[in-house]
């Protein structure tokens, strides 16, 4: 393996634009955008679990389970799972639910601290996933403040799964399948803008029923999905922690060094390899005895000086 001065230069640039692509890719995602986005009312879901089916339908995943004793614990969604519904209750008696997926956030930390734009934020709105760009970093995972990408860990050709707003869909205009289903008008379909008035308007019309807070609103700088709720959303599985900030701007120095190291150590490691290797080819052609000849020479020429 040899690799010249030019030939080692080149792969270095190469690592380097990868690395530039990946910062030009969480520029991007910090530029909001009023695209597609659901209302969620947890006043209104009855907890059929319709979505569950239509989302497993539509992503070709395993049918959920049809016993409903699931509600009993809280769950959280998976490389076949991309959406699960958790229950809880406003009061003894009195059940809540809520659905839970990929938030589809307007400045996608997951997509930011991919280097290699497996993960992107669409124009359209949705954040996808190319498995076929995919290193396996994981960074995506460390970066989501809701927790929702899982890797396939038990298989042969792992990817990092996740619910993709039905991305497919929407291209031909079709609802996402969740929404599609739902009986109870528990999830409106629109755009995020108009669902964000619809959203506030029913709290400031109904003061005693809801919580006065729209959960997605500036969670994250933002995301796709909405909710109204009348309870406490933690006690639906939700992540009450997450930062308005968004995330791009919070994982970008924590998440911004391991791709320039992974882009450019490598191409820098092998050219040092491949020198060593050289060096030692050429000591490896050398006439045999020149190194003794050569040090014969340098002894006598020291015994004339004296």
């Amino acid at each position: 393996m040899r690799i010249g001065r030019r030939g080692f230069f080149k792969i270095a640039a190469a690592g380097a634009g990868v690395a530039s692509a990946a910062a030009a890719s969480a520029s991007a995602a910090t530029q909001g955008l009023d695209g597609p986005g659901v209302l969620v009312d947890t006043t209104r879901c009855v907890g059929c679990r319709a979505c569950e089916a239509a989302c497993s339908e539509a992503n070709a995943l395993p049918p959920p389970p049809e016993d409903d004793a699931v509600l009993d614990e809280r769950r959280d969604t998976g490389p076949q799972v991309f959406t699960v519904v958790n229950r809880t209750e406003k009061a003894p008696g009195v059940a809540r639910f809520a659905k839970k997926q990929c938030m589809h956030c307007l400045a996608p930390g997951c997509a930011s601290a991919c280097p290699v734009r497996a993960m992107d934020k669409k124009p359209e709105g949705p954040v996808t996933y190319d498995a076929s760009k995919c290193m396996g970093c994981r960074y995506c995972m460390l970066a989501c403040p809701f927790d929702i990408p899982k890797y396939e860990y038990s298989s042969a050709a792992p990817r990092v799964r996740k619910c993709s707003f039905c991305a497919e869909r929407q291209k031909n205009g079709l609802k996402p399948a969740c929404t599609e289903v739902c009986p109870s008008g528990a999830l409106t379909f629109g755009r995020r803008s108009v669902l964000l008035e619809e959203a506030k308007a029913r709290i400031y019309t109904n003061p005693e029923k809801y919580v006065h807070h729209v959960y997605g609103e500036h969670e994250a700088g933002g995301t796709s999905w909405l909710y109204v709720t009348d309870v406490d959303l933690e006690k639906l599985a939700f992540r009450t922690d997450v930062p308005e900030k968004p995330m791009p701007e919070l994982v970008s120095g924590a998440l911004g060094a391991p791709p320039f190291v992974m882009t450019l150590w490598p191409p820098l490691l092998m050219g040092l390899y491949a020198f060593s290797r050289r060096r030692d080819e050429v000591a490896a052609e050398e006439p045999e005895g020149a190194h003794g000849t050569v040090a014969g020479a340098r002894k006598e020429d020291d015994r004339g000086h004296r």
